[in-house]
């Protein structure tokens, strides 16, 4: 039987035409040069060649930013730049007259190692489910408010660690802290025992913004280049410990791991949908209601060693990536090349749709032991049927690092 030809994808393949999402890899051969490529199917397309196999196929202006060895000179150019070089590339991949040309090109999935596609600027992250704020403020304020009376006014964020983004299939080492339980007389040092994760979309920023100069609502898809899936890996005893009064700190900084690949913003237009209905006006600067849709059909799948246990459902989400990036710049904080925000776990309204296990246990455990691999993958509704998909994001955990002589134990 002749071999498959790398441009007739399966039937279903969320990785075809519509999809085309942007990477960065090295080959064997070279293991230290890093290029630019865009995936389609189980093949990466070299970027960087792409102009001499085909030339006047990228506007000439754009071509040297495809021979970077990350993404940021691309995001930085802005989206007409975006725009022209995608559609440049979805050319090269479905014209028939040009087969020959780029095949070579392709090399597979299998034979490449995939990196960090962007230099990450600052890292954000939100609290914007309402189904994870409801049942995560239930199982620590029982007796109390579920959600904090600021909620359903302003999406809830905080600053994270830029330098601790890793790349899917980055091990990630069991942290060290300080946790305490209520009834404990004292706090004592080591690592932790309740390690989670925590199903996240995050947005990555391409065109930078004016210090003092707010981003509305409307100018969202003039700043966001990408979307991809994240794992805000999550130290519970150590957060529990550690967040009052000011928030998640070394309970969470020490990895978020993110996609290798990230979709571009445009080819989820026919995944928007309407938000949740708000039973709080919000603001005018985060008022939606004229804008278009800013949700988005995600459909989430999380597993654990293999096993699915959660289907998050991201269109439940209550705050939208837009007024997320419109809060994030309200004071006037400027937004950088690079900038990566994360939506906050994302949960749905039923058992099955819970994206943590602080929630999946009801807080009681089992959380993650050494040696378990956490998979998210996760698609969108297309064109014609379609399937827009989102690179996966894995990672294993690894046991704690034994700490040098002469720090804490």
């Amino acid at each position: 039987m002749p071999e498959q030809s790398p441009f007739d994808l399966p039937e279903g393949d969320p990785f075809g035409p519509h999809t085309l999402p942007y990477g960065v890899f090295s080959t064997a051969d070279a293991p230290d040069l890093r290029r630019l490529g865009v995936r389609y199917g189980r093949h990466v397309l070299d970027l960087a060649a792409l102009p001499d196999a085909l030339p006047g196929t990228v506007p000439a202006p754009h071509a040297a930013l495809l021979t970077a060895a990350s993404l940021n000179p691309l995001l930085a150019a802005g989206r007409p730049v975006w725009q022209a070089v995608h559609a440049a590339v979805r050319a090269a991949l479905t014209d028939p007259a040009h087969r020959t040309a780029v095949a070579p090109l392709l090399r597979p999935l299998d034979d490449i190692t995939l990196h960090l596609p962007f230099e990450v600027a600052d890292y954000v992250d939100f609290y914007s489910s309402e189904h994870h704020a409801t049942n995560v403020g239930r199982i620590f304020r029982p007796d109390g408010a579920a959600l904090p009376p600021n909620w359903k006014h302003l999406p809830i964020g905080y600053h994270g660690r830029a330098g601790t983004v890793v790349v899917s299939g980055t091990p990630v080492v069991r942290p060290h802290g300080q946790r305490k339980a209520p009834a404990d007389p004292a706090p004592v040092f080591g690592p932790s025992t309740r390690l989670d994760i925590e199903a996240e979309v995050g947005f990555v920023v391409g065109t930078p913004s004016a210090l003092h100069a707010p981003v509305g609502l409307d100018a969202f898809r003039e700043h966001v280049f990408g979307v991809c899936l994240v794992n805000d890996w999550s130290a519970r005893d150590i957060q529990a410990w550690e967040y009052v009064p000011l928030g998640p700190f070394l309970g969470k900084s020490f990895a978020t791991s993110v996609s290798a690949w990230i979709t571009p913003l445009d080819a989820f237009d026919a995944s928007r949908t309407a938000p949740p209905a708000r039973d709080v006006a919000p603001l005018p600067y985060l008022d939606d209601a004229a804008a278009e849709p800013g949700g988005l059909d995600l459909r989430i799948e999380v597993r654990l060693n293999g096993e699915v246990i959660s289907r998050p459902p991201f269109a439940a989400m209550y705050w939208t990536a837009a007024q997320q990036l419109a809060h994030m710049t309200v004071n006037g904080a400027s937004l950088r090349t690079g900038d990566l925000y994360a939506s906050g776990t994302v949960s749905g309204p039923e058992p099955d749709q819970l994206g943590c296990l602080l929630e999946l246990t009801q807080g009681k455990g089992p959380y993650l032991q050494d040696g378990d691999e956490i998979t998210l993958t996760a698609w969108a509704p297309g064109p014609d049927g379609a399937r827009i998909g989102l690179g996966e994001v894995t990672g294993r955990v690894l046991p704690a690092a034994e700490l040098p002589a002469g720090r804490p134990a």
